[in-house]
This record gives C-alpha cells, structure tokens and sequence, in this order.
C-alpha cells in the first residue's frame, strides 16, 4: 500500500512531490523511491517527518506503527492522510483523537477511500437526496480472493468489514450502537482454523438495521456490494457491471482479483482531494473521529464473534472540533 502511494503521489495526482520515503526495510523503501529526484530514505518515520522539503505525511505503514506516528506530525504541525486502521485498537485511536482536539484544529484525514469511490458517492446523493425514503437496512457483501498470511478470524472484522463499518455510519449518517455475529460452518477453502465466512449484524441510532457477508477466501474475486432497502425503493451498488469478455464458448464480465484493481479511481480520488486541500490549509474527508469510531465498532464486533452474543458499542464524548456530521 505505501509503494503504491508512493507511485500515485509521484505520477497520479497534481500539486505534490514525494520528498521522503520511511520504512524499516530501508531496501523497500529505497526500491519505492527509485527514480524520484530529491528523494530521501529513512529507517525511522521521525526521521522522514524531519527531513527537508516534508509539509504533509502519509502514513500507510502496519495499523499498531500508527499512533506513533500520527502523534508525532501532530507535534510537528502537519496534515496527515492515514490508512485504515487509523490505530487498531479504540484507547490508542481515543488518544489520537483527544491529542488533536487538544491542538484546537484538524490535521488527519483517515483512509477510507470507499467515500470517494463514484458509486458509492452516487448511493450516498441517493440517499441524502430522499427521493427512496427513509433507509431501513444496508446488505453488504465483502469478499476476497485469498487470505494473506496470519490472517486472524478476528481480522475478518477489524481489518476487511471495517470498511463497511464506516461506509455504513456515512451513508446512514447513524453511529453503530451493537453487534452480533454469526458463522456458517467455514467455507472448505479456509486456512485451517479461520472462521470464514462471517455475517456481521449491526444496529444503529437511527433504528435501521446492516448486514454484511465477509468472505475473504471466496476464490474466486473481489467482490464489493452495498444495496440500501428504503421506505419506497432501494439502491444498489457494486454489480460487476465492467467490460464483458468473450472467448470461445463463453460470455461473461471479468471479475477483479483485488481492492486495488475495484478501488484504483478511488484511492486516485482521495489522494488528490487530501493533496488539493492540503495546499488550500485545508484538511477534509473523514476525521479521526470517524476513525476512532470504527475502531470502537470493530472492537465490539470481535467481542461480540467471540461470546456468540450481540455486543453493544461503547463510545466515547464527541469532541467538539468534529461537529456531529459523519
């Protein structure tokens, strides 16, 4: 992910040039820097944060290296983009939150680029435009080709169904007040021991209802799919509706393989947004609140897989410089 926004920030999006790159793996990073001019490499993020020619940060390293280094560009002044998990567990995520209220302004924009995707922006005008009523219920579907290596039943929620977590609290404009999980006996091309599939229930303010089937070893794409059920009618997203291929015998779309092929104009979308109100002194998207929240909801979720039982949200005050908007 961080090379890949390396090459964006670099050749994708205007108004920005990569001055620093950071990573333990100073040959990784030496490797994603290649042939960009002035660039430099660091083993330490403090130490790119620090290096001359850096007015803004994006952090696209391990969720638990986050905090570090967010608090860090907060006591540096610098706006940050910073990728989901903005900090995986709720207490750290809660610190970041109360460490940029304390600076009386917003420095950090959380990555969850599902917001500037265009379907689900033409979904979210859909619903705030109320021309299908009232939302009672989001289905979700959210399914991978494979799980990488280590990948935990516990990740299903925190790591992949967070991103319904938090597309469902925008759409809606409702907070997640509880969860419960349910398992299917785990699909044959699970790794052993991993509780996939998952389907995730989850209760909101507002009194509408979200399901969402995880499925991270399907095997056969990457599949993303939100329908909203209102009071007189429903909109859908995410139908695969891409290039139809023909070859001999058969007709069918093809199906992409990974979040990086589905979300590639969306990322492309949220980085420039980040750049263009970086250079305005502006910071958008969703705030660090937005990912506190999810943070807290995810937690919830992975107590809630582990009793069997629906597990209510615990969330903390809403500071004030985060209005109430989601």
């Amino acid at each position: 992910m961080g090379a890949d926004h390396v090459r964006r920030l670099d050749r994708g999006v205007s108004g920005a040039r990569v001055a620093a790159v950071a990573d333990p793996d100073t040959g990784r990073a030496e490797e994603a820097a290649a042939g960009i001019e002035g660039v430099t490499v660091h083993a330490e993020a403090e130490a790119a944060l620090d290096a001359p020619g850096v007015e803004a940060v994006l952090i696209a390293s391990p969720g638990p290296a986050h905090e570090e280094a967010l608090l860090a560009a907060f006591a540096r002044g610098l706006p940050v983009l910073c990728e989901k998990p903005m900090v995986p567990d709720s207490d750290g995520a809660l610190r970041v939150v109360e460490a940029e209220a304390r600076g009386g302004r917003r420095l950090a924009q959380v990555g969850f680029m599902r917001r500037y995707d265009a379907e689900y922006r033409r979904l979210k005008r859909v619903l705030d435009g109320g021309r299908v009523g009232r939302p009672l219920m989001l289905h979700c579907v959210h399914r991978n080709v494979s799980s990488p290596p280590g990948f935990t039943s516990a990740m299903l929620i925190d790591s992949s169904v967070s991103h319904e977590i938090d597309a469902a609290r925008w759409l809606l404009g409702q907070e997640l007040t509880a969860v419960t999980v349910l398992r299917p006996r785990p699909s044959a091309g699970a790794p052993q021991g991993l509780l996939d599939p998952q389907f995730v229930l989850f209760e909101t303010d507002g009194g509408a209802l979200v399901d969402v089937e995880i499925f991270v070893n399907c095997g056969f794409g990457y599949q993303v799919r939100c329908e909203a059920v209102c009071e007189h009618g429903s909109a859908r997203v995410g139908e695969d509706n891409g290039v139809l291929l023909t070859t001999a015998g058969t007709a069918g779309a093809e199906v992409p393989q990974d979040y990086l092929v589905r979300f590639a104009d969306a990322y492309d979308r949220e980085v420039q947004a980040w750049v263009d109100a970086t250079r305005q002194g502006r910071v958008t998207g969703p705030t660090a609140w937005d990912g506190y929240a999810a943070s807290a909801v995810a937690e919830a979720g992975i107590r809630a897989l582990e009793s069997g039982r629906r597990t209510p949200v615990d969330l903390a005050p809403r500071p004030a410089l985060y209005g109430t908007s989601r």
